[in-house]
């Protein structure tokens, strides 16, 4: 069994960004600059901000962090996305979701220029990955392909079933796996809430990616032998004996579906790092006006 450490490949992706935002500037080119919108203080958004602005040092760009107060108005908010639209030093931003209830994130997303679109969430870009063209893959999804490209994982003329379909992970994954581009070509299932008779889809996949946010929901007797297993999950679950109080559980049954997948990526330590630093990725992209 291969186990797919999102970690060690972070890592090295990062050196190779550090590298070539080095040699950018050597030639007469800007620093990247990254900028993040946080409002109110959820502990899991805090987290993940932080590893993005710590990922931005690692790599030598610039970073900015804009925190706001949970009781920011949206037009408030809208004010602020506009004002990163119209600074030329800053390439690319992201608001971190989720958003307060009285604010429409579909609206502030709308707001955000799409060639500083990051995130890859607007949808200008949306649109385009699923023509295929040039675009802001979402953090998560371009993670993954990653990772399947890295660790020579062969989904061309696979079955792939990807277990949900949100706009963040799901749709944008099921899009890329039946693409054309190098990690593509698999015939893709899309599962969800309503999908019957799951088990017996899931155990005809060559690849499981399972991104619904239920712990520890595809069990052993769910896959078959030599699949691999992408898992997006990190669910914080009450654990009294660590520290925090608490520790992350992917969706997958590692201890049980690990022993039967040729591949799988461990939460955490899998996918997470991979979408740190695939948004790092998507701004130095920005940085050199890759994507018009």
């Amino acid at each position: 069994m291969l186990l797919l450490d999102g970690k060690k490949l972070a890592d090295e992706l990062k050196q190779e960004i550090k590298l070539e935002v080095e040699q950018l500037i050597a030639a007469g080119g800007k620093q990247p600059h990254l900028a993040a919108i946080l409002v109110g203080n959820d502990g899991g958004s805090l987290t993940y901000v932080g590893h993005k602005v710590k990922a931005c040092d690692t790599v030598g760009f610039k970073s900015t962090l804009l925190h706001f107060p949970d009781e920011i108005s949206e037009e408030a908010l809208l004010a602020e996305v506009k004002k990163l639209n119209e600074d030329a030093d800053v390439d690319g931003f992201i608001v971190q979701l989720p958003l307060p209830k009285h604010i429409d994130a579909d609206k502030v997303i709308m707001a955000i220029d799409p060639k500083k679109d990051v995130d890859g969430f607007h949808p200008v870009n949306v649109g385009k990955v699923t023509l295929g063209l040039p675009a802001y893959v979402s953090a998560t999804p371009l993670g993954i392909t990653k990772i399947l490209e890295r660790y020579n994982i062969e989904t061309s003329g696979k079955h792939c079933v990807v277990i949900g379909r949100s706009n963040i992970v799901g749709r944008p994954m099921s899009i890329l796996m039946s693409g054309t581009a190098k990690t593509g070509n698999a015939t893709v299932t899309v599962c969800h809430s309503r999908t019957k008779n799951l088990k017996e889809i899931t155990l005809q996949a060559d690849i499981i990616i399972a991104a619904l946010g239920k712990p520890e929901f595809l069990t052993g007797d769910m896959v078959k032998e030599g699949a691999v297993i992408i898992d997006v999950g990190t669910t914080r679950v009450t654990d009294t004996t660590t520290k925090a109080g608490w520790r992350l559980k992917g969706d997958v049954k590692f201890d049980e579906v690990s022993a039967k997948a040729s591949a799988i990526t461990p939460v955490p330590g899998g996918v997470g790092p991979m979408t740190v630093v695939s948004l790092i990725l998507n701004t130095l992209k920005a940085a050199k006006n890759e994507v018009q």
